[in-house]
């Protein structure tokens, strides 16, 4: 069991590329941490380091009080699990758990013993005397969990050992791969680029981009409370929508205006607006689930769009339509679902107790978080 630190750690490639640029990683004992992001954001590269497989360039790491910077992976008492598995074909599901043990110099007897164990733990014991190729993709990925566990290591490292695996049997493992968590009651660091798999699994989730942490956080808060535009819109599918225009007051009222509209924002929203915002270029930000059908286009809040595309996934209705200040496509999800026909004309209304408002040329928040327990 173990605390990790990671101070300003980076690396810089012999072509001065660099992959991580100085992240700072606060991880207790026995979190879920998950390292996500698109790829080529550093999750992985970051996964190494701490595994020791890539040296660190810039910073320190600390494993517990110890620092790790120069220690071999052999001996930072850290379990990898990969996504490809990496099971030896020729050996048992038994002597691929016990390799590990078998390497360290533990007898026969004790090593198949620990492997009885966490084989029982895994739903494994039946499967003790096959091969790798005689297994499903499901049962490949507890073997490979099956041959870190049975080390006993004071750190987890996952690196999107579900990729490989079907829709339905992704979502199987993920609740497995939880379930075992709490059993072991150890420090994992998952790397995905899932954000449902960040999402479902992570006590905290560190949202990367280009070499940085944009925003380490609770689930919740990644959700509610995003530090800046890149954490809104890759967190939540379809994307979060975002609206240019520019924070007017008249009066004691505040609106967004845009090249088509005047919105009247809620005093909610504007109390928790922390800057001298009086004309201020802003994004709007408002999720797909906080767009709502509407039979007439009475409410000042509600505007009229023409129905690009329509999604029908029976418990909701997705809407594409364009709007003039919105940076790309958007999106509305209807629940309950609706029967929106293609190429129609529907009024729908935009709630904005929940909206988000970013600083334009920073792309940060300039809102202060709201309590998520008010919004869940």
């Amino acid at each position: 069991m173990a605390k990790l630190q990671l101070k300003k750690v980076a690396k810089i490639y012999e072509d001065g590329y660099k992959a991580v640029k100085n992240i700072d990683l606060d991880i207790e004992d026995k979190e879920f941490i998950v390292l996500v992001g698109p790829s080529g954001c550093g999750k992985s590269t970051t996964l190494r380091m701490i595994a020791g497989l890539e040296g660190i360039s810039e910073g320190e790491m600390y494993i517990g009080d110890t620092l790790v910077n120069n220690i071999p992976p052999k001996e930072r008492d850290i379990a990898m699990v990969f996504q490809s598995y990496a099971l030896y074909p020729h050996m048992t599901v038994r002597d691929n758990i016990a390799f590990a043990l078998r390497m360290a110099g533990v007898n026969k007897q004790e090593r198949y013993k620990r492997v009885d164990e966490v084989a029982s733990v895994l739903q494994l014991s039946e499967l003790l005397d096959k091969k790798p190729g005689a297994l499903s993709g499901g049962q490949r990925q507890r073997v490979a969990l099956g041959r870190a566990m049975v080390r006993n290591p004071k750190i987890f490292l996952l690196d999107e050992p579900l990729s490989n695996l079907d829709a339905k049997l992704r979502v199987t493992m993920r609740s497995e791969i939880v379930s075992l968590h709490r059993k072991l009651q150890t420090t994992f660091v998952y790397v995905t680029h899932d954000q449902t798999e960040a999402m479902t699994m992570g006590t905290r989730i560190a949202v990367m981009s280009v070499g940085n942490v944009e925003q380490f956080d609770t689930p919740a808060n990644l959700y509610f409370n995003p530090a800046n535009v890149f954490v809104a819109e890759f967190i939540g599918s379809p994307q979060m929508n975002m609206l240019e225009g520019r924070l007017v007051k008249e009066a004691s009222d505040v609106f967004f205006t845009t090249t088509d509209k005047k919105i009247h924002l809620s005093q909610e929203l504007v109390d928790r607006i922390h800057v001298d915002f009086q004309g201020q270029e802003v994004l709007l930000g408002i999720r797909p689930e906080n767009i709502h059908y509407q039979a007439t286009a009475e409410d000042e809040n509600t505007v009229t769009v023409l129905a690009k595309n329509v999604e029908q996934i029976g418990s909701d209705t997705f809407v594409y339509f364009d709007l003039e200040s919105a940076k790309r496509e958007c999106a509305a999800r209807f629940n309950p679902p609706r029967m929106v026909p293609i190429e129609t004309e529907i009024h729908i209304s935009l709630d904005l107790t929940r909206a988000l408002l970013f600083d334009k040329e920073s792309q940060q928040t300039i809102l202060t978080a709201c309590s998520v327990e008010g919004v869940l």
